[in-house]
């Protein structure tokens, strides 16, 4: 099986090296690039279904492969970074999945955005489970979970998993976790959303309410007030809330919440952002359970 390259592309060998014309040898087989054949061009994915998303960035790819091959869907390459994915291209052809080679301009176009890094994946997306379906199956003694009320810039998504991945907690409560798999937020996750499962709920005070059920402590943050987050002891089982980029979190969740937390700082900037803060507070909560063992 061959994939081809569009407008002056490359015929490629999957099981040896894909990223090469194919022998000479087999031109007494039909040619569909001969002369007075118009050549195939990969044409962008202009809709995916609601069970798929385009990835794109290396090292989001990789991982992303790595961890479920079977997900991958198409492969989308340029010819510089086609030798570092011949694997990939190796297993597409042994699955009968396509890949294509193709320029810049067409990566732009599938991915939809400029920082593609020379590589899309159309996949089908991770399965989101419920809160609520999580607490039955998870009864660890030890569980961090973020829960995300209103935050939606998918670089700050990204930025939330990639933290989130690198200390250990295993999910993330929001409205909308389809957010978290997103092509931007999973490129600057760079491989950690493959990490992360997404949890969804339609009401967010409730969720939390059943968390603290299952034995969570709520944790929220305030600029305003709150105890020092390095003077306080965080429980080894804890759902760190986190509201939207200009607001903060509900007065409903607020209120709720067994430790409001604070960053200590100068006080010359009224607040941090959003996945700045997540990343200092998740450290800090991984610290304290090592320093525990």
């Amino acid at each position: 099986m061959s994939q081809q390259r569009p407008k002056g592309g490359k015929a490629a060998n999957p099981l040896h090296k894909p990223w090469v014309k194919t022998d000479k040898s087999a031109a007494s087989k039909p040619n569909r690039n001969a002369a007075g054949t118009k050549r195939q061009v990969a044409k962008p994915v202009k809709a995916v279904l609601n069970n798929e998303s385009k990835v794109y960035g290396e090292n989001a790819c990789r991982v992303l492969f790595n961890q479920r091959p079977e997900s991958v869907i198409r492969l989308y390459i340029s010819s510089t970074l086609a030798p570092k994915f011949a694997d990939v291209m190796k297993y597409l052809a042994s699955e009968k999945k396509a890949y294509h080679i193709v320029d810049d301009a067409e990566l732009e176009k599938v991915a939809a955005s400029q920082h593609h890094g020379g590589i899309v994946l159309l996949v089908k997306r991770q399965p989101i489970a419920s809160i609520a379906n999580y607490l039955t199956t998870h009864n660890a003694k030890q569980d961090c979970l973020l829960a995300l009320d209103g935050v939606g810039n998918p670089h700050n998504l990204g930025a939330i998993a990639r933290t989130c991945a690198h200390f250990g907690v295993t999910g993330i409560i929001m409205r909308e976790p389809q957010l978290l798999q997103s092509g931007a937020a999973l490129r600057t996750a760079e491989g950690g959303g493959e990490y992360i499962s997404p949890l969804s709920c339609d009401d967010m005070p409730l969720a939390l309410k059943l968390c603290k059920d299952a034995g969570y402590s709520l944790v929220t943050t305030s600029s305003h007030g709150g105890q020092s987050l390095y003077k306080t002891a965080l429980p080894q089982k804890v759902v760190i809330v986190f509201g939207e980029e200009m607001f903060g979190v509900s007065k409903v969740v607020a209120n709720s919440a067994d430790i409001a937390l604070q960053i200590p700082g100068t006080g010359k900037v009224e607040s941090l952002n959003v996945s700045v803060a997540a990343s200092l507070i998740v450290g800090e909560w991984y610290r304290q359970q090592q320093h525990s063992l």
